[in-house]
């Protein structure tokens, strides 16, 4: 067996494997750290073994026996009474986990544990791509901007708050899943958005975040595969990133919606998300829960992706979305967002009006902003244009923003 065979199987054991024989581990251990670095331990000697002996007929159950040895060595070496009757159970306790909640997998369990709302967002966060990602300290680092040792502080503290405060390894209860869940998706869908558009740095884009939040949307959807809300986010993920290829020009610029080279979009991507808005609307007129916010744009997407052309565009039908949306979340974000489709359906006065209702909260938010600027500058008030695209740049944190909005005022006539 030829060496690429055997890193292409390593790797594909590490995405696949990773997050499974750590949540088994912490379930049976109680301790996220030990579980964590024996999971580690077990890549290394994967890594090391493979190469000389072979992939192995089942990869997950060797690294989940290798893990588990190294576990047991690790309590072993550990010289508190506790912990060495911890290693003998853990030599014979093999049982099957009580049953928690609703669905029964140890890696649900670890998502509600990393996500639970007693520890910080940017804990949460850290600890989602570190425990389920397999994301190591540095990459998550790099991903946010910040220091190695900073990181490694922050996963170390959450980690520490998990033990301190009790926080219970389980899968909610039926009543609760609900709000809990959503915080879940939240974590998730912060993970996308910080990498689909990066707010700080030189890189517009951080392909590693999309790709990870992608690939945490599928494993929900694999263990909650009957719940809207997972569908969606999952949809709205795959029919937002398919447009990627076409959204930084070559030079570093944002290509906007209507500009963008739509032969360029992943057709896989948006294939995919299309079956799963589908599949939703069929539930929902069979009967099942209305949609929820993830739903709605992901059906939002889907009537962008789905127009021929920018001016193809159902805008009517994206006005009527968002207006659902508000009724949800009235947040000013969305109701921004809905004053600019109403631009587009009404003319960009109406537009204008609702967008400028949203002055008081908004007035710190580039997008803000540059939806002023831009129905200013179709309404012929070039100077007042001019001013809310001054503003959008010096707000705007992504350097391919920013380049669009400086050429944009620069076209401003006069």
């Amino acid at each position: 067996m030829t060496v690429p065979t055997v890193e292409q199987a390593i790797t594909r054991a590490y995405h696949e494997e990773w997050a499974r024989v750590v949540a088994s581990l912490a379930r049976r251990l109680g301790d996220l750290d030990v579980a964590e670095e024996a999971t580690a331990e077990a890549f290394v000697a994967a890594a090391e073994r493979w190469p000389r002996e072979g992939v192995p007929p089942n990869p997950g159950g060797w690294l989940a026996t290798t893990a588990n040895r190294k576990a047991i060595d690790r309590l072993r070496r550990e010289s508190q009474r506790d912990a060495k009757h911890q290693a003998a159970r853990m030599m014979y306790d093999d049982t099957p986990a009580e049953p928690t909640g609703p669905v029964e997998d140890d890696r649900l369990r670890l998502v509600f544990t990393c996500c639970h709302p007693a520890l910080a967002m940017e804990a949460r966060v850290a600890l989602t791509l570190r425990l389920l990602g397999g994301l190591t300290v540095p990459e998550i680092a790099r991903a946010f901007l910040v220091q190695e040792t900073t990181m490694a502080r922050r996963i170390t503290r959450a980690k520490a708050k998990i033990k301190a405060a009790h926080i219970p390894y389980r899968v909610p209860s039926a009543d609760d899943i609900r709000e809990r869940l959503a915080g879940v998706l939240a974590v998730v869908y912060l993970v996308f958005n910080e990498g689909y558009l990066a707010s700080e740095g030189d890189d517009p884009v951080r392909v590693e975040l999309t790709d990870e939040a992608i690939r945490l949307g599928r494993l929900l959807r694999s263990l909650l595969p009957d719940n809207g809300e997972v569908a969606g986010l999952l949809a709205l993920m795959l029919l937002t990133d398919a447009r990627r290829p076409a959204r930084v020009s070559r030079t570093g610029e944002l290509v906007t919606l209507d500009e963008q080279d739509r032969g360029a979009w992943n057709r896989t991507f948006i294939a995919e998300g299309n079956a799963l808005v589908r599949e939703r609307v069929e539930a929902v007129a069979a009967g099942g829960d209305p949609p929820g916010r993830y739903q709605l744009q992901a059906a939002i997407n889907m009537v962008h992706t789905n127009a021929p052309s920018a001016r193809d565009t159902d805008w009517s039908t994206i006005a009527a979305l968002y207006g659902r949306m508000v009724l949800l979340d009235p947040s000013p974000i969305v109701r921004l967002n809905r004053a600019v489709a109403v631009a587009e359906v009404d003319g960009p006065g109406v537009g204008l009006a609702e967008v400028d209702r949203l002055t008081a909260v908004l007035d710190g938010y580039h997008a803000f902003h540059a939806a002023r600027a831009d129905l200013l500058r179709r309404l012929g008030r070039g100077g007042e244009s001019r001013a809310a695209y001054d503003r959008a740049i010096g707000l705007a944190g992504n350097p391919a923003e920013r380049a669009y909005l400086t050429r944009r005022r620069n076209q401003l006539a006069g």
